[in-house]
C-alpha cells in the first residue's frame, strides 16, 4: 500500500494495481474505516478499483496525522476480509431493439448470435467495484471475456437512463440521461438513482448484481 499526495487537497491510497475483488474489498473496508473516523477537515472519501481518494480541507487538516490515520487504518484490515457479504441484486433488462441498439454488433465481435450474448450476460454475477462518471454510475465487473467490446470511438450525445452497456469487460447501467460511448446491449426500468431516496444509488460499492431477462420482451 502507498500513500500519494496528490495536490494540496487530496492523497491517493493506492493497493496492488489490478482489478481483483480482494483487492476491491480492502479498498471498500478502508474507505469505510475512513468515514467512521471523521477526520478533522476530511471532507470525501472516494473508494476506486484499486484506490481509495481521501479530499480534505489543508487549511483544517494536519497531513501527516491524516496520513497516519490511513495507514493504521489500512494496518487494521483483515487479509482478504470482504467489506460485507450480500446477496445479488436483480435487474431485470429488456435486451435488443430500440433498447439495445448494439446487441447486433456485440453478438458479431462476439462471433456468436444476439441470444448467446444475452445468455452470457446474465450468466454471471457481477460485483460493483466502484461508482462513478454520473451520480449512481456502477462499474461491474467483469463480463465473459468473449462478449468483452471496446467503446465507441466516438460516443453518443444522449444515452437513455437505465440503458445497459458493455466497455471492455466492464458492464453497467446507465443511472440518468448523458453522454455515453458504451456498447448498448439493453434497458432496465430499475431507478438507479433517486436523490430523493435515504440512499439515491440502488448500487454501492461491494454490491453484487445479477441481470435477468425481463420478462416483457427480449430480442
Amino acid at each position: 500500500m502507498k500513500i500519494r499526495e496528490c495536490g494540496d487537497s487530496m492523497l491517493l491510497v493506492e493497493f496492488d494495481p489490478v482489478i481483483d475483488p480482494i483487492v476491491n474489498a480492502r479498498v471498500i473496508a478502508l474507505a469505510s474505516r475512513l468515514r467512521d473516523r471523521r477526520a478533522r477537515g476530511v471532507r470525501d472519501v472516494a473508494p476506486g478499483y484499486c484506490t481509495v481518494g481521501v479530499h480534505f480541507d489543508p487549511l483544517q487538516t494536519d497531513l501527516r496525522a491524516l496520513e497516519q490515520a490511513i495507514a493504521e487504518d489500512a494496518n487494521a484490515l483483515e487479509d482478504g476480509a470482504e467489506a460485507s457479504p450480500r446477496s445479488p441484486i436483480e435487474i431485470a433488462v429488456r435486451y435488443g431493439g430500440d433498447e439495445g441498439p448494439d446487441l447486433e454488433a456485440v453478438a458479431a465481435h462476439a462471433g456468436c448470435s444476439p441470444a448467446e450474448v444475452i445468455e452470457r450476460h446474465t450468466a454471471r454475477t457481477y460485483r460493483v467495484y466502484m461508482l462513478g462518471f454520473v451520480p449512481g454510475f456502477a462499474y461491474l465487473g467483469r463480463v465473459d471475456g468473449s462478449i468483452a467490446m471496446a467503446r465507441h470511438r466516438v460516443p453518443r450525445e444522449r444515452v437513455p437512463a437505465g440503458s445497459v452497456g458493455i466497455a471492455g469487460e466492464q458492464t453497467g447501467v446507465y443511472p440518468v440521461s448523458s453522454p455515453g460511448g458504451w456498447q448498448l446491449i439493453g434497458r432496465t426500468s430499475c431507478v438507479m438513482f433517486d436523490a430523493s431516496r435515504p440512499t439515491p444509488s440502488l448500487l454501492l460499492p461491494g454490491d453484487l448484481v445479477r441481470f435477468v431477462p425481463a420478462v416483457d420482451r427480449v430480442r
